[in-house]
């Protein structure tokens, strides 16, 4: 029987721009600094501000596209280890979080780890938050947090700083490729 959180049922969103958010912060990071440079902040905030609400509910939904494909990249990983990957996953990311209070309250933690525990166990991270209602903007930088400390999982990981966003756009490349594929 289908789940109504089967990601079959979920919209992928704006996986691109939620990327392109995630693979700022990334980079950020391992050149060594712990805010963004202002430069970059002012293009974030001006690719934010031209989104109308539509455009918003779509990097939303990307982002927890992005969860969910890190979370089953991250499922395979440890499955060939025979680990489970919620074991190892979601304490550290948790941990993280809560070192993180001015970013992510504790209220935000349990609907974060959520998301990771839906994801990890085949749902859509989006379908599931919505059986508890909107999304609310408190919401909106512990979700982007969440993106990234499973990027930086992955990344580590394999010890490649780009290899999640790689994973990512390669997954994207061969999406347009089969639709391409698919009109011809």
């Amino acid at each position: 029987m289908s789940s109504t959180c089967d990601p079959a049922h979920a919209p992928v969103g704006d996986v691109g721009a939620a990327l392109m958010m995630i693979d700022s912060r990334l980079k950020g990071v391992h050149a060594g600094k712990t805010r963004i440079d202002p430069e970059q902040r002012a293009m974030i905030d001006q690719f934010t501000a031209s989104l109308d609400s539509r455009g918003a509910h779509d990097v939303l939904e990307g982002a927890c596209t992005l969860i969910y494909m890190y979370m089953q990249w991250l499922r395979s990983a440890y499955e060939d280890h025979d680990r489970d990957v919620l074991e190892y996953v979601v304490p550290s990311t948790v941990a993280t979080m809560r070192m993180m209070p001015r970013s992510v309250s504790p209220e935000a933690i349990p609907s974060m780890a959520g998301l990771i525990v839906a994801a990890g166990t085949g749902l859509s991270p989006s379908l599931w938050r919505q059986q508890y209602g909107y999304w609310t903007k408190e919401e909106m930088t512990p979700l982007e947090v969440t993106a990234f400390l499973l990027a930086e999982h992955i990344n580590r990981l394999t010890e490649d700083p780009d290899f999640a966003t790689r994973l990512i756009t390669d997954a994207l490349t061969r999406a347009d490729e089969d639709a391409a594929a698919d009109t011809d």
